[in-house]
């Protein structure tokens, strides 16, 4: 499921605005039950785990630990950075296990969707009581 560094990265654009909410939904009903089953308290690698394991078995295709390269202005590569899951290739989700979101959160998964080209994303948090998922489309 890992990207290899020689693999380029494409936003699918195949699938309407529809039907990427329709990922979205399966998306949002599998990572409420994933916290309603674990709850808050594990590490953020517990719930991606579990995220691909659920994601996959609703017949979803997922990249876990996706790379994608930041340039600079003038195009020089600046550092390759790891989006956290990619689902069909056109939704990235940005996972966390905290207290509470922050701004840096969404400007992470905003930076990773403009990096990529992807439209896309969701910021999903499994650390407070509360399950968090928020969309945003570039």
């Amino acid at each position: 499921m890992t990207k290899v560094a020689s693999e380029i990265l494409r936003a699918r654009t195949d699938l309407s605005d529809a039907e990427v909410n329709k990922i979205c939904d399966v998306v949002r009903e599998v990572g409420f039950d994933l916290h309603k089953f674990l709850g808050p308290g594990f590490r953020e690698k517990v719930y991606e785990r579990g995220m691909i394991h659920r994601l996959q078995q609703a017949g979803l295709f997922v990249r876990a630990q996706t790379s994608v390269m930041i340039y600079d202005e003038d195009g020089t590569e600046l550092v390759e950075e790891v989006m956290d899951l990619m689902v069909e290739d056109v939704l990235i989700l940005e996972l966390k296990a905290v207290r509470e979101t922050s701004d840096t959160d969404v400007a992470q998964l905003l930076g990773y969707l403009r990096a990529a080209q992807y439209r896309h994303g969701l910021l999903i948090n499994f650390g407070a009581p509360r399950f968090y998922i928020k969309k945003y489309v570039r």
